[in-house]
C-alpha cells in the first residue's frame, strides 16, 4: 500500500512518553515518530523541547481516540510501521507488589488495556511494548498477548538486563516485540560494558559548568555532609563507618543498605530511580567527590543524549522523577533496530 510515509524512514507513535527516552531510541534506531501521547505537562514540555516537529497529544490516553491519531496523522489501519509504549509501570513494580507476594490496586494498571485497543485499532506493523520485570506475573499482560495472538501477529518477551545493551545502569526491564509481518526474536547483546567513569567521568565540575542540570545540588546539613566525607571512594557505603556514623533512621532499620552509598568508576551504576539525585534514597554519591550526582550526571547514566533538555518549571525532584521513570534510549535504539530489520525483510522480499 503506497502511503505519504513509503519514502521516508519507517513511522512510529510513542505511547507513554514522559520525557521522551523511547523516542531518542526510536530516532536512534532510524524510526521517523510521527506521534506521541503524554499526560503529565511537564514530561510533555520537556519532550517538546527536544521533539518539537513531533504531534504530541498532552492529554490522557483513555481520552485519545484511534480515529483522533488516524485523522491528525493522516494514517489508514496497517500503515503505520511501529506502535511502542512504556504504560506507567508503577503498580507493577516489584518494591510496590512487595516482590509478587501482594497485588497492587493502582488504576494505572489498567492502562495497558488502551494499549491494546489501540493496536486493534491502527493495526502497526510491529509493537513494541517495555515495563518493568513485574508485569510478567499480571493477568493484563496474558490478555495482551491473547489480543497480539487474535490479531495474527507473531511475538517474542523477555526479561534484559540493560547493561548488556550499552547502558552503563544496573536495571531489568520486560520488553516485548511484535510483528505482523513475520516472526521476531531478540538479537543477542554485542555491545561493550559502558561504566559509570566512561560516561559521566570527564564531565567539568559540578557548580561551574554553565550547564543547569549539573550545576544544581542539594545543599546537606553539617552533621550529613560530615558522613558522607568519611564514606570510602569508589564503592564505599554508610555501612563501612562505625556505630557513632549511622543516622538514627539506619541505626533501627537494616534495609536499603544502598542508601549513602557511592557508586564505584569501573562498574555500572545502580538503577537510576526517581530519587537518583538524593543519597537518601539510593546509592547516589559521585565515586569520588563529596556530593550527590547531579541531574546532568543521572540523565547520562539513562543513556540521554548530553545536550537533551529537561524542564526545570517544577523543581529539580520532578526533573530526577523524569529521568528516573524514563527509558534509557540506547536500550530501546537495539531492540528497535530489530523491528526495522523485520520491516525491511519484508519490504525487500516484495520487491
Amino acid at each position: 500500500m503506497e502511503t505519504k510515509y513509503n519514502q521516508q524512514k519507517p513511522t512510529a507513535i510513542d505511547l507513554f512518553s514522559g520525557p521522551g527516552g523511547l523516542t531518542t531510541g526510536l530516532k536512534l534506531a532510524g524510526f521517523n515518530v510521527i506521534g506521541a501521547v503524554e499526560l503529565d505537562s511537564t514530561a510533555a514540555e520537556t519532550y517538546h523541547l527536544n521533539h518539537p516537529e513531533v504531534n504530541l497529544w498532552n492529554v490522557d490516553i483513555k481520552n485519545l481516540s484511534s480515529d483522533e491519531i488516524m485523522t491528525t496523522l493522516n494514517l489508514q489501519p496497517g500503515e503505520l510501521d511501529l506502535l511502542a509504549g512504556c504504560p506507567p509501570c508503577q503498580g507493577f513494580s516489584y518494591m510496590r507488589t512487595k516482590n509478587r507476594r501482594q497485588p497492587v490496586d493502582d488504576p494505572r494498571n489498567d492502562l495497558i488495556k488502551h494499549f491494546s485497543k489501540l493496536i486493534i485499532a491502527l493495526q502497526p506493523k510491529t509493537i513494541m511494548l517495555e515495563n518493568v520485570p513485574g508485569l510478567e506475573h499480571d493477568h493484563r499482560l496474558e490478555e495482551f498477548c491473547k489480543i497480539l495472538e487474535n490479531n495474527h501477529y507473531f511475538f517474542d518477551k523477555s526479561i534484559l538486563d540493560v547493561s548488556k545493551y550499552g547502558v552503563p545502569q544496573r536495571r531489568k526491564r520486560l520488553i516485548l516485540l511484535a510483528s505482523r509481518l513475520s516472526r521476531v526474536s531478540f538479537e543477542t547483546a554485542t555491545m561493550p560494558k559502558e561504566t559509570v567513569r566512561s560516561t559521566i567521568g570527564s564531565l567539568p565540575p559540578s557548580g561551574t559548568s554553565g550547564d543547569e542540570l549539573h550545576d544544581i545540588r542539594i545543599k546537606f546539613t553539617d552533621k550529613v555532609m560530615e558522613i558522607i566525607k568519611l564514606i570510602p571512594k569508589d564503592g564505599g557505603s554508610r555501612r563501612n563507618l562505625g556505630e557513632e556514623y549511622q543516622l538514627p533512621c539506619h541505626k533501627n532499620n537494616d534495609g536499603f543498605k544502598d542508601v549513602y552509598g557511592r557508586m564505584k568508576w569501573d562498574d555500572v551504576s545502580p538503577t537510576i530511580t526517581g530519587g537518583c539525585n538524593n543519597p537518601s534514597k539510593g546509592r547516589f554519591l559521585h565515586p569520588e567527590e563529596n556530593r550527590e550526582i547531579t541531574l546532568r550526571e543521572a540523565a547520562l547514566l539513562q543513556t540521554f543524549p548530553p545536550d537533551y533538555k529537561f524542564s526545570l518549571k517544577n523543581g529539580k525532584s520532578k526533573v530526577a522523577l523524569m529521568i528516573g521513570n524514563a527509558l534509557p534510549p540506547k536500550f530501546i535504539k537495539y531492540h528497535a533496530k530489530t523491528l526495522l530489520k523485520n520491516i525491511q525483510g519484508v519490504v525487500s522480499d516484495e520487491q
